[in-house]
């Protein structure tokens, strides 16, 4: 029996049998970090005491607080740079590009595996990279030389069958895979394309796909290593690191989905799940707002040859606000060599920043009650900064014939291949900085220690200090924004922001009660890698998540810092439990594959709870957390 080509990659990074379902140890060639989540990464790469990094490479991108109101974003910088300096770790400053973006063009690495501290990392799946998001905590123990713990994933084979159609765009093709499977569908999951609709895949184009197969809860995606990867990397002067990668013949797959590209019609997510798709002629017509082409989904090169082809010799309609922000320095180098950023200004768009900017809440809010149209990866209830503006996720083009009619537009049949494919690529590496290896650490005001979390006691009775539904995202519990992202090294302060957005009062229930438990529906913690969403509700006495399903980052960040992640034997259970119940858990001698027996003491009666934790993961809870460990 044959290979896919997740199970060539992991087979030689782990020693452990490849058992789906079954958890293996993955060794790790590279890790990335972002400023948002690399600051508390850092800080918990010092608490573990290394000197060099024990990767063939690490990465430090600055690209999420790139807003400076205050002195904190840019004390973060100077301590990023600073870090990555002392323990052998590349800088990319401030200005060179979104972390994924430059990541694929610079440095990803075909057969090799990639960590990173955001979920989006499997970007770089796009260049035949097995790329996995996870928190900090697991990303710092992966610099510091330690495997990384996960499920052997069930892989799911997508078959892409003939060729995209005029005005049809990746990001329809990946639009189309949600709709399939769910933003729920990919947990434990890798997505493997193949299919000869592959072939008609430029690398950048295949990065969207991969990029957005987050939202699908998946742990990677990643398209094989062929002839269109070998000439991305030439164009890159990287050719040197191309391999050929592909699944057997006679692979063997969990699932499997064709797709006929020829098929295809634009599309678009709806407001406020990436997977609330639907065609584009079902919207065709309605008035539109904003408009934002960028983020770590839709922002190359490439992306900007079919926007400068719609928009050449038009104009942005008066009602609509278009921005456009680059990927990367180099993108925007070469738009403007190429005369592509003239056009762009010509017709009337904002020229951003090359960073994560509004994708993350950084800026660019809409107006009150707006349809703002995003070639972005979310849509989240509240991400945009405008909780009553309605948010669409689109292709650029589509975003960009939109910007130009003032209303959501088919771009159908559009010719959009009016500037030429580039033979190389303007490489320009003077805003990467290598490591000397001789800095001090500098730190500012805003940069605490880490807090000190105890051990999980033998039994515990308290409140739920919340009940909430299904698929809540890292964004209810632990939002971004300008608001809030400049409170990252600073869980103390940061802790006020939890939930407040669903409830403003859980910080306070949470000091009254001496912290408690959450309840919660399916898909519990979807969205971003952020462990911030677990350190911080942690900093506030919560001891256990208890909910119908988890996603998978946000399940093990729990683990890291200590909370159980458990759930309900009967889901039944689920709908007899209010907020305030008082829940005690007579014994929490923790065992393998066995369940725990919890009163609700409000309501006199007993249910069954599973936790599902390995023996390590049970050492970890009891212990309070992976730090304490180590």
């Amino acid at each position: 029996m044959g290979l896919t080509l997740v199970e060539k990659i992991i087979k030689e990074h782990t020693t452990d049998p490849l058992v789906r379902g079954e958890k293996i140890n993955l060794k790790i060639d590279q890790t990335l970090t972002q400023d948002a989540t690399g600051t508390m990464a850092y800080l918990e790469l010092e608490s573990i005491g290394i000197g060099q990094v024990k990767t063939k490479l690490s990465v430090s991108y600055v690209d999420h607080n790139t807003l400076q109101n205050g002195f904190e974003n840019a004390d973060d910088h100077r301590f990023l740079q600073s870090v990555a300096d002392k323990h052998g770790i590349y800088f990319s400053r401030v200005g060179n590009g979104i972390c994924h973006q430059v990541h694929l063009e610079r440095f990803a690495h075909p057969g090799y595996t990639l960590l990173g501290s955001d979920s989006h990392t499997p970007t770089a799946g796009g260049i035949g990279a097995l790329a996995i998001g996870a928190g900090g905590l697991d990303v710092a123990c992966a610099m510091a030389g330690m495997p990384f713990p996960m499920v052997m994933p069930k892989i799911v084979n997508v078959r892409l069958h003939n060729k995209l159609s005029k005005g049809v765009a990746a990001k329809d093709i990946i639009l189309y895979v949600l709709k399939v499977m769910t933003v729920k569908g990919g947990v434990n999951k890798v997505i493997e394309y193949s299919g000869d609709g592959v072939l008609s895949l430029e690398v950048p184009e295949r990065a969207t796909i991969t990029n957005m197969g987050a939202e699908l809860g998946a742990t990677s995606s990643i398209f094989p290593s062929d002839d269109n990867t070998l000439d991305f990397l030439k164009k890159q002067n990287r050719e040197n690191d191309f391999v050929r990668l592909e699944a057997d013949k006679d692979a063997v797959y969990d699932e499997v989905i064709d797709i006929d590209l020829a098929t295809l019609k634009p599309m678009l997510a709806c407001p406020n799940s990436p997977d609330n798709v639907k065609e584009v002629s079902e919207l065709a017509g309605m008035k539109v707002n904003q408009v934002l082409i960028g983020s770590c989904t839709n922002s190359s090169y490439y992306d900007f040859i079919k926007v400068a082809s719609v928009l050449k010799g038009k104009h942005v309609h008066k009602d609509v606000s278009l921005g456009i922000a680059p990927g990367s320095k180099q993108v925007l180098e070469m738009i403007t060599k190429s005369g592509i950023l003239s056009i762009l200004l010509e017709a009337g768009a904002r020229i951003l920043e090359s960073a994560c900017g509004p994708c993350i809440g950084m800026g660019q809010a809409p107006c009150t009650d707006a349809v703002s149209l995003r070639t972005f990866n979310r849509n989240f209830y509240g991400r945009s900064g405008t909780n009553s503006a309605q948010v669409y996720l689109v292709s650029p083009e589509l975003a960009a014939l939109s910007a130009v009619n003032g209303c959501i537009s088919d771009p159908s049949g559009l010719d959009l291949d009016l500037f030429e494919k580039p033979s190389k690529f303007l490489v320009d590496d003077s805003m990467i900085i290598k490591p000397t290896m001789t800095s001090e650490l500098i730190l500012g005001p805003n940069i605490k220690p880490l807090p000190k979390f105890d051990k999980l006691p033998s039994t515990l009775s308290k409140k739920v200090i919340l009940k909430v539904e299904d698929n809540i995202t890292t964004d209810h519990i632990m939002p971004a924004g300008s608001k809030v992202l400049p409170y990252r090294s600073n869980i103390e302060k940061i802790s006020e922001f939890v939930f407040y957005k669903v409830d403003e009062n859980f910080k306070k229930n949470c000091n009254e009660n001496e912290g408690g438990f959450i309840v919660g529906g399916n898909n519990y913690g979807q969205g971003s890698s952020r462990e911030h969403a677990a350190i911080a509700p942690r900093y506030l006495g919560i001891r256990a998540v208890i909910a119908k399903s988890f996603a998978r980052i946000h399940r093990q960040n729990l683990i890291n810092f200590g909370i159980m992640p458990l759930t309900f034997v009967n889901e039944a259970d689920y709908d007899n439990i209010s907020q305030f119940d008082e829940l005690e858990f007579k014994d929490l001698n923790l065992e393998v594959n066995k369940n725990i027996k919890v009163v609700d003491k409000t309501k006199n009666f007993e249910f069954e709870l599973c936790h599902g934790l390995t023996l390590k993961e049970i050492t970890l809870i009891k212990a309070g957390g992976l730090l304490n460990t180590l």
